[in-house]
């Protein structure tokens, strides 16, 4: 009996031993304070060490040549993609810090992991899930380290900045891919194919009494199975969960006017520029979990904590029905690639803090201030959206050669599949055609972005030379393809501003030349009548602008200026 009791109070001592050893630095500093990189990286070596079902890998390296950390949890050796999906298991991919002032996801995603080694309940997850967490994917800019990186968050005491080394905002980055954390993230989703994807983020903006909000794609731009499991079965049980564990959760709260308050909330369908509108062109599941930048960091951070917590447990319940959805997309005749929101709207209970709107007399704006007073409001919701563009769906895309290298680069990192032709042969495809051209006039992640634009439609006889591209829509990721490729689409390439140089006139008319040719086409009736519209249109054209549009009407003239270099081909055999 005394070798027992023995035996069972060292037992004791070094489990005890064992959960300290794993003690945040989050928890160390009286949760008041988020690791560096270097710090994070050795916990999360720490992990691995201390458990067999967790295992530190890396995902790439970034500009600067830091490590992106990738943790996996899997109880029964399942490491890579193949073993994952043939384990049936859920496979759920956290990320954190894509935002490095944002750490709050990193701290929470520890205490998980650290749990997950600790506590039995917990542990009992990893029967139904497997769990990819990056507790770091912007490394670069969380290393940019400082106590003045996010003035309007309470707390930690440091933290990282917004953007990369390169100053680009990584959560516009899904599509167009310029930084290599997005490329390294994008083999990682396409190897792993998560049935669910949970991004952390902290908020701006107003104040409220929700330590934390969320948003779902739930809108109109995922199919409508997994977006009704999301809406009637997802976000009850989440809510339910989260009001018990003392958290209540909130839609991420969006003014419809900014800064108006009384204009009501409003919803969004995300663009597939940012992580949950990308997922969501596979039919992943995305949650965007927003903490409340107001609330200390403790609060913050177990918020955080307990959203994961909950969010897996329902997952686990839910698993059959998760993977009967997650990535069955439906081929379809039309996509809608962009929503316009309507003027309906719901009422809904908001916890909110009375407040006070005065003009400033620094900056004349509102200057609006919270008390810590709250206040139940009622207040419209705005979250009814219809199709706004709406593209015909072709059975192929054409790329010529001369451009195929280009495409072929994206169409890798989104994993779409293509064929390159190895003989020159013409085909009849349909082409698009832009006028009045509007650009940004200001640089937007680099880009100088295509704000208007008129477009019309045509097709002609195309020769395709010897390694142009055949690019099917008939394939899993055809959605992600027409959101790459088409210039209605909000986060395309072209949007982005990627093929501007279509819209650069190379060839010119001088005017001792065009002023006897002007006037030869005049002869013409319809020239003639054009030209009238024309000066009725454009009163203060200049001498050159005439000139110029008498060198467009002739044979002369670009045929391919501001024609798009993609073909569409439908009913083709």
């Amino acid at each position: 009996m005394k070798n027992l009791i023995t035996f069972t109070l060292l037992c004791f001592i070094c489990q005890q031993m064992y959960s300290q050893s794993l003690t945040t630095y989050f928890e160390l500093s009286n949760f008041k304070r988020t690791p560096r990189y270097d710090s994070t990286i050795a916990y999360c070596k720490l992990l691995a060490k201390s458990s067999r079902f967790i295992q530190y890998q890396s995902i790439g390296t970034s500009h600067e040549g830091r490590e992106i950390p990738l943790l996996i949890a899997a109880n029964k050796n399942e490491f890579n993609p193949a073993q994952a999906h043939k384990s049936g298991k859920n496979i759920i991919l956290i990320q954190a810090c894509i935002h490095a002032g944002e750490p709050d996801g990193k701290d929470a995603g520890f205490l998980l992991f650290k749990d997950l080694i600790t506590k039995p309940e917990l542990k009992d997850l990893l029967e139904h899930n497997i769990i990819l967490f990056i507790p770091i994917l912007n490394v670069d800019g969380h290393e940019r380290f400082g106590p003045f990186n996010r003035i309007n968050q309470n707390g930690p005491i440091e933290m990282g900045w917004r953007c990369n080394a390169r100053n680009l905002n990584l959560n516009r980055d899904y599509i167009k891919a310029q930084s290599i954390e997005i490329q390294h993230w994008l083999k990682l989703f396409h190897q792993w194919q998560p049935h669910f994807f949970i991004d952390c983020h902290t908020t701006d903006g107003a104040d409220y009494q929700y330590p934390i909000t969320y948003a779902l794609e739930i809108y109109g731009n995922m199919d409508k199975e997994i977006t009704e499991w999301q809406k009637n079965i997802l976000l009850p049980l989440l809510e339910k969960d989260m009001n018990s564990s003392g958290y209540p959760i909130f839609r991420y709260v969006a003014f419809r006017n900014w800064y108006d308050f009384e204009s009501g909330l409003s919803a969004w369908v995300t663009p597939p520029s940012l992580s949950q509108g990308y997922t969501a062109l596979v039919n992943c599941p995305g949650l965007l979990i927003e903490s409340h930048m107001l609330k200390d960091y403790k609060t913050r951070v177990l918020g955080t904590y307990e959203m994961l917590k909950h969010t897996l447990q329902i997952l686990t319940k839910e698993k059959q029905q998760l993977q009967q959805l997650a990535y069955k997309i439906k081929q379809k005749k039309e996509l809608t690639v962009a929503f316009k929101q309507t003027n309906d709207s719901v009422m809904v209970f908001f916890k909110g803090y009375e407040y006070t709107v005065q003009t400033s007399d620094l900056s004349g704006g509102k200057w609006i201030t919270y008390s810590h007073t709250p206040r139940d409001y009622v207040l419209p919701m705005f979250e009814t959206f219809v199709p706004y563009k709406v593209i015909a769906v072709p059975d192929y895309y054409v790329i010529p050669s001369s451009w195929s290298g280009f495409f072929k680069h994206y169409f890798d990192l989104h994993n779409i599949q293509y064929i390159t032709i190895n003989e020159t042969k013409t085909i009849e495809a349909e082409f698009y055609r832009f006028k009045n051209v509007k650009l940004s006039s200001t640089s937007y992640e680099g880009c100088q972005r295509v704000n208007s634009y008129e477009i019309e439609t045509f097709k002609q006889n195309f020769k395709l030379l010897k390694g142009s591209l055949f690019v099917s829509t008939n394939q899993p990721n055809y959605q992600i393809l027409i959101h790459l490729i088409e210039p209605d689409a909000p986060a395309s390439l072209f949007t982005f501003g990627f093929f501007n140089t279509i819209f650069e006139q190379k060839e010119y008319g001088e005017p001792y030349v065009l002023e006897t040719l002007a006037r030869k086409m005049l002869e013409n009736d319809s020239i003639k009548q054009a030209f009238d519209n024309f000066r009725q249109k454009n009163p203060n054209a200049t001498s050159y602008e005439i000139l110029n549009w008498f060198y467009h009407q002739s044979p002369f003239a670009d045929p391919w200026l501001n024609v798009y270099p993609v073909g569409k081909v439908f009913n083709h055999k």
